[in-house]
């Protein structure tokens, strides 16, 4: 025999110990970024979690999924939606002061509310027409 050949069923093992390593690794990361952002924990539980998460890693991943896995999609929710209403915020303020928002939506008076029409006609972002339909929506 001139060379060891590597069997199709040692190939399949093979990837099924890398897929399941790399699942390993996300699992424990996600449970690292879970345990630090937790604010319902205090700094002890942490560490005890962190350390018993090192020392014993299957055990205390299971421990830690069984114990919070539940709050953690929780968690992971609020987040996206703090995030979401941050981002709508930003685009909402950069709206608003960049002068390309709709005149007429009720903000400041309507001295203003002309001015930034104007503004809007001036510098070609809107037409003779838009303006008046605006002005007109202003005003009434």
């Amino acid at each position: 025999m001139l060379g060891y050949t590597y069997p199709l069923l040692g190939i399949f093992w093979t990837m099924l110990v890398i897929a399941g390593f790399v699942v390993w690794i996300y699992l424990l990361i996600v449970i690292f970024a879970d345990i630090f952002r937790s604010r319902d924990m205090g700094g002890f539980a942490k560490a005890l979690w962190t350390l018993g998460i090192l020392v014993f890693p299957l055990a205390g991943v299971l421990l830690y999924l069984v114990a919070r896995g539940g709050t953690m999609r929780a968690r992971a929710e609020m987040e996206a939606q703090r995030r979401n209403a941050e981002l709508e915020s930003y685009i909402r303020d950069v709206a608003r002061t960049d002068g390309t928002a709709a005149a007429g939506t009720g903000d400041g008076s309507t001295a203003e509310q002309l001015a930034r029409l104007a503004d809007l006609r001036d510098h070609g972002k809107i037409s003779d027409s838009e303006y008046e339909r605006g002005k007109a929506k202003i005003l009434a």
